[in-house]
Parts: C-alpha cells; structure tokens; sequence
C-alpha cells in the first residue's frame, strides 16, 4: 500500500506507519466517490477532520473502559450517527466497521485493536492541542497540569507544555494494571514529532514541539521512574523513545554488545530495558542468561528478566525475584516455540508461593519444554508444592531436575502432594533434591509408595538435613535395592546404621 500511494521515504516508526496508513484510506475514500482533484494531506484530513475525531473520542472513550465493540449508544454518545458509522464501514473498511448482530443489536468496531489507541491518541493529542481541560483534567486526573516550572518566555503557567503532558500520560499509563495504555501512550510520544503533525495537521492542531521541548521528553523518558512494574511493560518506555527518534540508548546497547569488558559497565534503568529488548528479539537464541553478570543493582536486573524468552540456560540466582517477576518467566515457558531449558530461581527468597503459583502457569503450558527447575531457598510451602504437582501433571513428560532445597517449610504435607506428582506414568523425573525440607517419615512412605508405582526414571534423590532416622530411610534403601527401580544415588544424613 505504501509503496503505491506514498511518494518519498517510507515509515520509519510505528507512528508514521499509522499516520500514514490514516491518510491513505481518506484518500482511497475521496478517490472512490471522485471528490474533486487530489489534494495535499492537510485538506484531506481538514476534509473528513469531524468524523474522524467523533470516531478518535469513541476509540479514546471506550479503549479507557477497556471495550473494543460497541453499540449505537456509544456512537450517538460521541456524536456518530448510523449513516456516517455505516459510511467509514462501506469505505474505510480498513479503520471502522459495522461487525455483526449480537443480542438482536448491531455491533462495530474497530478492525484492529491498534487503529483504536491509535485514534484514541489523535483524540487526546488534539484534546491537548485545544486545550480541552476537562478531558485532560478526566484522563490525567488531579495535578495533572503541575510541574510547570520550566516554562518560560510568557507561556500559560496554567497549562502544561508538551514535556510535561506527555510524562503525564507515561505515569498514567505504567499506573495501569493490564497496560492496556502502553501502545497508545507510545502513538502520543509520536504525534509530538513536527512530521506527523504536519502529516495529520487538520486533525491535530499546534504545538509547542521545538527541539528543546522534545529533547526534556527524552530526558523524562531515560529518567522515568518504573519501580513496581513489570519488566515487560517498562520496555514500553525504550519503545517511546524510538517514537521520538531518539536512537542513542539503542546505539549504547549495541556499543555494549561488542564489548569484551561488560561487566565493568554500568547500565541505567532504561538501559537494561533496552538490552532486554534487543536480547529477545535477536535472531540468535542465547545459550546461556546470568544476570549476576551484570554490574547492575537487584532491581535493574529485574529489568533483564523480558530476555529469557530467547535463551536456553536462565540463572536467576539471588536477584531478589518477587511475584512481580514472574509474568515475564511464564511468557517465556509459554511462548512457541520455548527455547528455556533449565531455569535458576535459587535463594530468592521473595518468590515464596505467590510467585511460584504464577510461575506454574508457564509450566502446564503445552509449549513448555523445561527440564531443569532449581527453587533451593525460595521460602516455599506445601502451597507451592500444590501447584508444581498440579501443573507438573498437566505437563509432566519434560523436566528431568527439580531442586527444591533449604525450604524449610515445605514439611511433609508438601512432599506428599509431590509424591502424586512422581506417581503420574508419564514422569520422567530423574534428580529430586529436598535437603533440609522439614521431612520426617511420612515424607518417606510417600516417596517410596510413588517410586513402587513409577519406578523406572528417578536416579538421584537427595534427603539430607531432615530429621530422618535410620528406620525411616531402610525403606527407601530396600527398594534401591529392586530390579525394578532405577535409583542410583540416594543421600540422607542422620544416625549411624547399625552393624550387621
């Protein structure tokens, strides 16, 4: 399409694809009713400017509750009556259509989820420009005009510079617990940018976007505080930068990759974001991610977390994981294809069993092919077990390792629940370490009711620094002893065993 109707370069961000594709279709639209000669894109947007904002406050409005269909009411509410919703249905078929019946009542949207934030950012952007302050005022809420201190030679001190304006919408964006803002706060970033205001003039309006205002944008972004969100959504922030065009982190990662010294780097917040990125996306699978590699605190290593997803060999080891952690890990087991083999969450004693529940959504997973899961001092429960039981049943036929020493209030009741786990046919288990898990014979009888059942696979078990007697480990010893079982190495520590 491009190709086609564009002359001169081509986009080179997500904004200018959207800007660009916006303005292909009205002209498809003028072309096809034969309205007039061709025009420049500031007519034709002028053109169609009232419909397409009517269309840009339902796409704002709706996007803000979440909705991608709506019903008559909503279109009437903004404005839209039925002939002009059916009119950008029959022509720009490619923006808005009428979808089907649902209830005995007819409903629209738009093609796509992202032609609807980015409408919605044309709305809001141009709610900016003509200083709408009750839309702001709704969207931003309270204080959202503050922090104008920087604002010089006779502008309103009441009203927000376009710096300001856009940090706005970022912390209300990252605020946001589904990020179901982030691709429209990053269309917001590019529609800041003279070209694609030029582009879609008639839609958009005036502002102040002088190379001093778009660099303290930049500025804001490299600087922005994302403490409590998830890795995943922080890259958000490196994608706006790219909105902007400003390219000097992704030059600085690159420069950073070809280093022979990175460890004696240091990485912003920003920075790790970026690397994380670049590291995912590579065309090239990682054998192997430690993050203790970097010289980057706890809560910058979190930001690495995004890379696991294209590695084999994740080592996670004392990073200080928490709950929040753990989206990113499960994306990474659920992705097809899965490259992660052996994940490394030892002594990151914040998991505990919030995040070891999440984490169990990623390994019932269908895609997972996990074989190596290390857990030794993660300050699990029976809870956790529970859930590695339950997802591990559901997805049993790959993991050979699971580690999960020195918790110590993982008790009985636990390996019980893990034992129905070593039961399941399909098991393949060949390593179970559980030293210094408060166990005591009942673990015992459990472990050696699920091997008689399923005796073929484990080869190592380790049971060391339980309160274990001698009496309570004979069974496990005996039935090491059986042709059937594949047992190889079994560790306990405790009373001598009596001379026979």
């Amino acid at each position: 399409m491009f190709t086609t109707d564009q002359r001169g370069e081509l986009p080179k961000t997500l904004t200018d694809m959207y800007s660009h594709f916006l303005l292909v279709q009205t002209k498809r639209k003028k072309l096809k009713y034969a309205e007039g000669h061709e025009t420049s894109p500031q007519e034709l947007m002028e053109a169609d400017r009232e419909v397409l904002l009517k269309l840009g406050r339902l796409a704002f409005e709706q996007l803000e509750k979440g909705n991608i269909m709506f019903y008559q009411e909503d279109l009437e509410r903004c404005g839209l009556d039925v002939t002009e919703a059916s009119l950008y249905s029959g022509v720009c078929s490619e923006i808005f259509k009428r979808e089907s019946v649902i209830f005995q009542k007819t409903v629209y949207c738009f093609v796509h989820l992202s032609i609807q934030e980015f409408l919605a950012a044309v709305y809001l952007f141009h709610c900016y420009t003509n200083r709408n302050t009750k839309v702001l005022k709704d969207f931003l809420g309270r204080g959202w005009d503050s922090d104008n201190s920087d604002l010089k030679n006779g502008n309103d001190y009441n009203y927000p510079s376009l710096d300001v304006f856009l940090k706005r919408a970022m912390e209300k964006s990252l605020r946001s617990k589904n990020g179901h803002l982030d691709l429209f706060v990053r269309f917001l970033h590019g529609l800041s940018l003279e070209s694609n205001q030029r582009l879609l003039g008639g839609l958009l309006g005036q502002t102040d976007n002088s190379s001093e205002i778009i660099q303290r944008a930049i500025n804001n972004l490299k600087e922005m505080n994302s403490d409590g969100i998830s890795p995943d959504r922080s890259i958000n922030i490196f994608h706006c930068l790219t909105e902007l065009k400003d390219h000097s982190v992704h030059q600085e990662i690159q420069e950073f990759l070809k280093s022979k010294k990175r460890s004696e780097k240091k990485l912003s917040v920003i920075h790790c974001s970026a690397l994380a990125y670049m590291l995912q996306m590579s065309e090239e699978v990682l054998d192997e991610l430690n993050l203790r590699q970097y010289n980057i605190s706890d809560e910058r290593r979190m930001r690495l977390i995004p890379a696991v997803r294209n590695c084999r060999k994740a080592l996670l080891v004392d990073c200080c994981l928490s709950e929040i952690s753990c989206a990113s890990l499960v994306s990474a087991l659920k992705s097809n294809p899965s490259h992660l083999r052996e994940l490394d969450l030892s002594f990151n004693c914040n998991l505990k069993d919030s995040g070891v529940k999440l984490l169990c959504a990623g390994l019932e997973s269908p895609n997972c092919r996990l074989e190596t899961l290390r857990l030794k001092w993660c300050c699990l429960s029976e809870i956790s077990c529970a859930a590695l039981a339950s997802a591990l049943k559901s997805n049993p036929s790959h993991l050979r390792e699971l580690d999960l020493r020195d918790n110590k209030e993982l008790k009985d009741s636990g390996v019980k629940l893990l034992s129905g786990f070593l039961e399941s046919p399909n098991c393949r288990l060949e390593t179970l370490k559980l030293r210094n898990c408060g166990l005591s014979e009942i673990s015992c009888a459990a472990l050696v009711s699920a091997l008689k059942s399923n005796p073929s696979h484990l080869r190592e078990l380790e049971l060391k620094h339980n309160s274990l007697k001698w009496s309570d480990v004979k069974q496990l010893r005996d039935l090491k002893e059986s042709p059937d079982c594949r047992l190889e190495t079994l560790e306990w520590t405790g009373p001598r065993l009596p001379v026979k």
